[in-house]
């Protein structure tokens, strides 16, 4: 290798090694840029009407503040007071069906019942797992600034991402070599149609379930039905794993009026998810995607055990954004740039 080829794998490695470091304040200006992104939107919407961009960012901003401030006002505090019966209420539930599990596997195979692990064992195992993860994901609000002040570190990046994107758009670009510029420019619009896809679709199905849940267990008189629904939409906002974690509450809490109940809402949850599945690829993924490439469940998976493990709980949670634009940048940059045009001499 030459000297100057020296020179630049070094650089590459001492700025590899620094953004290590400084992970975790990448994750929380990663939030700004979805958080800024999503804004941006709405700024575009209003100054197809021809109204400047100072005007447009504050309208996009007091929408924003409007919307949040009817949602606490009007759905969170039956929320938050049915959310602490809820977790009351949930531990029962789940200790019932364990209950049942074991009865169950002890019907099939009485030996195999001293081989599961006791409830203390399990939690204890899971315990140092959970609280590894949730250490991570936290340590970016008090090991910088403190929670309030990291928050408002968060805001002020959002507003001044917002008030000039494409400044630090073309700032980001500049870190590149000249020759490969053009190409991290599409790359950039490429991950925000696939945000803006994604986000979109699973904003959508955070909605439609949290619909067809309220209506379902009013239906059956269920108790705790809003807070159940909200749940069941928050949760669902992580892909696979939240689906999978959003059955339990209701199924749980049903199990404590009766069998049949546990039963019929499980069956009525898998008919939600194949009408949401349904109505996502015959209307919403023609409209919204545009027939770009979808999330692979088997990459989403693996991105979501990859963020949790380097960034914690907020890496599991952002999970699906960071999975879509590490798609993007593995397909257009390694995939096509680097694999596609290795060729052996």
């Amino acid at each position: 290798m030459k000297f100057s080829q020296w020179v630049g794998f070094i650089v590459i490695a001492v700025c590899i090694y620094i953004l290590w470091n400084i992970k975790q304040l990448l994750l929380l200006l990663f939030t700004a840029v979805i958080i800024a992104n999503f804004l941006n939107h709405g700024v575009q919407f209003f100054q197809k009407f021809r109204i400047k961009r100072g005007y447009a960012v504050l309208l996009s901003i007091l929408l924003l503040v409007a919307i949040i401030s009817g949602f606490f006002w009007l759905i969170v505090p039956p929320f938050a007071q049915q959310l602490s019966e809820l977790f009351k209420l949930v531990p029962q539930g789940i200790d019932q069906l364990i209950i049942m599990i074991r009865y169950f596997i002890s019907r099939l195979d009485p030996e195999l019942i001293n081989a599961l692990p006791s409830n203390q064992k399990f939690i204890e195992q899971l315990q140092p797992i959970l609280e590894r993860i949730a250490g991570q994901g936290l340590s970016v609000f008090y090991t910088t600034l403190g929670i309030p002040l990291t928050l408002l570190l968060l805001l002020a990046l959002t507003l001044m991402l917002l008030a000039n994107p494409d400044a630090y758009r073309r700032g980001f670009i500049r870190l590149f070599p000249s020759f490969y510029r053009k190409k991290i420019d599409y790359v950039l619009k490429e991950c925000d149609r696939s945000l803006q896809g994604g986000l979109t679709m699973i904003l959508c199905q955070m909605v439609m379930i949290s619909l067809l849940s309220f209506i379902g267990l009013s239906l059956l008189k269920m108790p705790l039905t809003l807070a159940q629904a909200m749940l069941t939409g928050i949760l669902t906002f992580i892909p696979n794993i939240g689906i999978v974690l959003s059955f339990i509450p209701p199924v749980a809490i049903a199990l404590l009026e009766s069998q049949w109940k546990s039963i019929t809402i499980f069956i009525l949850y898998v008919i939600f998810y194949i009408i949401i599945r349904i109505t996502e690829h015959k209307l919403l993924a023609p409209l919204v995607i545009e027939n770009r490439k979808s999330l692979l469940p088997a990459f989403t998976l693996l991105s979501q055990v990859f963020f949790a493990s380097l960034f914690g709980v907020l890496g599991f949670f952002l999970a699906l954004p960071l999975a879509l634009v590490s798609q993007v940048w593995l397909h257009e940059v390694l995939v096509k740039d680097i694999l596609d045009r290795w060729h052996l001499q």
